[in-house]
């Protein structure tokens, strides 16, 4: 048989259209510093704004000080078993992920946790699936640099025998997680990863226009 690629591409103007309005809705949820003021319940996405004084994230100030409108990081939280498909009850996923970025800026030497602020929409039942869609549409949609420039924010202790991996972008201009510390592979120098981030502010200004 002919292999005709048309029949296997799905499209459809309702699903477009959800995801829009997944996208308006985030952005009408409320903000809060980080971490949120109490524990909850529930899966979903999140963004992280800065408003500090940084050399290195100045624009960001720019952006976000009269209002959050630039997320210096978009990240989901999904239900556990959902990789496997075996869901379980539902837990409070998104507010331990919330408080992890957290430790890991507390940690950072060179920044201060009340410069952040975070706010996040809960996707629950049938519209958990959509979880990962929906972070990766914010992340087209913003294009935050801690998502597509320097990488490594979220990631976590590779644990004992893997410590052989190269630093992460993130750690080598933040440095202070105890276990990055621990890790021996050459990563891009703290310049590089400066340029990199001047570059794209740059590009970011020609997104903006």
């Amino acid at each position: 048989m002919k292999f005709d690629r048309s029949k296997h591409v799905f499209y459809s103007e309702a699903f477009a259209e959800i995801i829009k309005d997944t996208i308006r809705f985030f952005n009408g949820t409320p903000v809060h510093k980080l971490p949120p003021p109490e524990n909850f319940i529930g899966t979903g996405v999140y963004a992280l704004y800065y408003t500090g004084h940084s050399p290195l994230y100045q624009p960001l100030y720019e952006l976000n000080r009269l209002e959050f409108t630039q997320p210096i990081y978009v990240g989901k939280a999904v239900p556990r078993g959902w990789r496997q498909g075996r869901l379980q009850e539902p837990t409070n996923e998104l507010y331990r992920r919330l408080c992890d970025h957290t430790n890991s800026i507390q940690q950072a030497g060179n920044l201060m946790l009340e410069d952040f602020h975070c706010r996040f929409m809960i996707l629950e039942d049938a519209a958990a699936d959509m979880i990962g869609t929906v972070e990766a549409a914010l992340i087209r949609h913003y294009f935050p640099i801690w998502n597509s420039t320097v990488d490594g924010f979220g990631n976590h202790d590779p644990g004992s025998g893997r410590y052989e991996q190269a630093v992460s972008d993130w750690d080598v201009i933040h440095p202070g997680r105890g276990w990055a510390e621990r890790l021996n592979g050459a990563g891009l120098s703290k310049e590089e990863i400066e340029r990199r981030i001047t570059d794209y502010f740059e590009s970011l200004k020609e997104r903006r226009k």
